[in-house]
């Protein structure tokens, strides 16, 4: 939608912000313009994007440069804490998997590039299990068996 023939200023601003919300694109909106925070928050809830603005609504008019400069530091944010959670569960999923390699090459002598293979592709889930059961096993079959 083209909002340059939208006359009434806020009106403007309110599609301009939906439009801007579900592109991901906050640098469009990042101009010096003042915007109702009614218009700013109902734009948020048609987006999904409310839980992002929360911390940035201020009185009655926000300044859209400000507002959004906060908005995206909080995606940014957001963006961070995920990839530090990301790298944790990739690290123990390695640190699992490196530690059962080496207990079973202990176990059983050596292991298959088949088996080492399959316990590299293997979910932490069932790598616990295997972790439980390692007593149990005496051969790569039995490693195949409980993983699978």
């Amino acid at each position: 939608m083209d909002t340059s023939k939208i006359k009434d200023e806020q009106t403007r601003y309110f599609i301009e912000a939906i439009q801007a919300m579900y592109k991901g694109d906050y640098i469009k909106l990042h101009q010096k313009r003042k915007m109702n925070t009614n218009n700013l928050i109902y734009a948020a809830i048609i987006t999904g994007s409310l839980d992002m603005i929360k911390d940035i609504v201020e009185g009655d008019e926000m300044d859209m440069c400000e507002g959004m400069e906060r908005m995206a530091e909080g995606f940014r944010s957001e963006g961070r804490e995920e990839g530090i959670l990301v790298g944790r569960n990739e690290g123990k999923l390695e640190e699992k998997q490196n530690m059962l390699n080496e207990l079973l090459k202990v176990k059983l002598g050596s292991l298959s590039s088949n088996l080492e293979k399959q316990l590299s592709n293997t979910s932490i889930e069932k790598l616990n299990v295997l972790t439980r059961h390692i007593f149990n096993v005496n051969n790569e079959d039995d490693v195949l068996r409980i993983i699978h």
